[in-house]
């Protein structure tokens, strides 16, 4: 009888190997598609310059500060205005998220696209003002939240709803039976999410609307590192403090008075918004059915391809840099390595970089390493490896090692690690689609990805340009989301997404 030949070092169908051949994919495709990217660095002395951000974060300026508590009340308004217009327009559609087709597609749609993106879009119709802060976050929240809410209601266990007396109607076995189950798990979402909207309100001042992020990205910009530092302080004690002042109590109370931050409320033309939805967002020749006009048209969008590829590719290289990150860094904030000032250094080390939003930290970057892939690079592992190695710390403080006279090398490699790969690797996969996403928004730095041509359509009217832009920029998030959906290990323990 033949023998057949030995199966190869990562041959067989265990748990472990089908980890091992992603992971080594992931790298090798990062790789190969390194030597495309645009790594330089431009500067003189990066050095320097981080030496000066470095003191001005180290003695902020609290004096040069103008009006830092309207600043902080918009950026907080906007935050929870936001987030409770998603929530009124999410979870209606959470209910029938799983029975319609069009809805989730819907759903997945606009939340492929990024706040600041809506926000461009929305500053066309509503200018400068809260109308268009409150529906750039709003409107992909909604998406975001009838999904995740519908994922939760999924879960619910059919049991309670065998308790209620027969003929009870589809409503009440909901209110009783089923919310109760779930709404602990749906109120911590909705935290989560908030948090994630503080950043993206900070991040709109980017874009002209003055939160916390204009006068972040004028000091930074105009080499007043001083006062930035002020406001980078601030902006992290609001964010740790986020427990303490958006007490469930408090909540009613902050919307009321958030109002009189947001104002004033802009007058808008019926006439001129209906014909920027109608006519302005589409292609001339697509209205009159001149389809040989069409194809000019598209002849005049500039370098579609490659501006996909530099956003795949950057994107492919935040998400292998996050790995090695989290890999490295979630030992910083474990309870089985180092000692308790340790500890404390390294998990503050990772909430403030998880908490800063990428967008922020690729502007720094730039101005320390000049325009190119390298800033973006940077920003995206550093702020989402941060993320994985918090939620793998936490994890393993729950573990218990099996051979405690291992040293440290040891406890890492043969007793942790391998216990919290598994639901590491699911997380980055998790992490893919919002990986993309920031990827094509740090285009508005100056890389060339889809970000850098919606921005400069936007900046020159050409609103149907960017509109198709924005489009094709969903559609990527869609499949790269559907990819990491088809490769991400599965029946792993998993960091709740609520719990994030």
């Amino acid at each position: 009888m033949r023998e057949l030949p030995a199966p190869g070092a990562l041959r067989g169908d265990s748990p472990g190997l089908s980890l091992a051949r992603r992971s080594l994919i992931l790298v090798a495709l990062c790789l190969l598609a390194l030597p495309f990217a645009d790594l330089a660095i431009f500067t003189h002395d990066p050095w320097a310059e981080l030496a000066r951000m470095a003191v001005g974060l180290a003695w902020p300026s609290w004096s040069t500060l103008s009006s830092p508590l309207q600043a902080t009340a918009l950026t907080v308004g906007v935050a929870l205005w936001g987030t409770f217009l998603g929530i009124l327009l999410g979870f209606p559609l959470a209910l029938v998220f799983a029975r319609s087709r069009l809805v989730r597609a819907g759903c997945a749609f606009v939340r492929a696209i990024h706040e600041v993106f809506w926000a461009l879009l929305f500053l066309q119709v509503f200018g400068l003002s809260a109308v268009t802060a409150l529906a750039a976050l709003a409107v992909p929240y909604a998406g975001i939240f009838a999904k995740v809410y519908a994922e939760i209601l999924e879960q619910t266990p059919g049991s309670a709803a065998d308790s209620l007396p027969p003929g009870a109607g589809r409503f009440s076995r909901f209110i009783y039976a089923e919310l109760p189950l779930v709404w602990a798990r749906l109120a911590a979402y909705t935290r989560y999410r908030f948090e994630c909207s503080l950043r993206a309100s900070v991040l709109l001042g980017f874009v002209g609307l003055p939160t916390l992020g204009f006068h972040l990205e004028s000091a930074f910009r105009e080499g007043r590192y001083h006062e930035a530092g002020a406001l980078l302080w601030l902006f992290y004690l609001l964010i740790g403090s986020i427990g303490v002042w958006s007490h469930r109590r408090l909540v009613p109370w902050l919307l009321l008075a958030s109002l009189f931050v947001l104002g004033p409320w802009p007058q808008v033309d019926g006439g001129l918004l209906w014909r920027f939805v109608s006519q302005d967002l589409w292609p001339a020749p697509l209205l009159a059915g001149d389809w040989t006009g069409l194809v000019a048209w598209f002849t005049e969008i500039p370098d579609l391809l490659p501006a996909i590829a530099n956003t795949l590719l950057l994107g492919l290289m935040g998400t292998v840099g996050a790995l090695l990150i989290a890999l490295l860094a979630w030992p910083l904030a474990s309870r089985h390595f180092g000692n308790r000032p340790s500890r404390f250094a390294g998990k503050a080390l990772l909430i403030g970089l998880r908490s800063t939003p990428e967008l922020m930290l690729a502007f720094i970057f730039l101005l320390l390493l000049g325009p190119s892939m390298l800033p973006a690079w940077l920003a995206l592992a550093l702020h989402n490896g941060a993320l994985l190695a918090f939620l793998a710390a936490r994890h393993a403080d729950n573990l218990e090692p099996g051979m405690p006279g291992l040293p440290a090398s040891g406890r890492y490699a043969y007793e942790l690690l391998p216990r919290l790969y598994p639901g590491l690797l699911a997380l980055l996969f998790y992490r893919a689609e919002v990986i993309i996403r920031e990827t094509a928004l740090l285009g508005m730095l100056g890389v060339a990805t889809l970000g850098f041509y919606i921005d400069s359509s936007f900046a020159y009217l050409m609103f149907d340009q960017a509109f198709f832009l924005l489009l094709v920029t969903a559609m990527i998030n869609i499949a790269v989301d559907a990819v990491a959906r088809r490769y991400r290990p599965r029946d792993v323990v998993m960091d709740d997404p609520c719990n994030r």
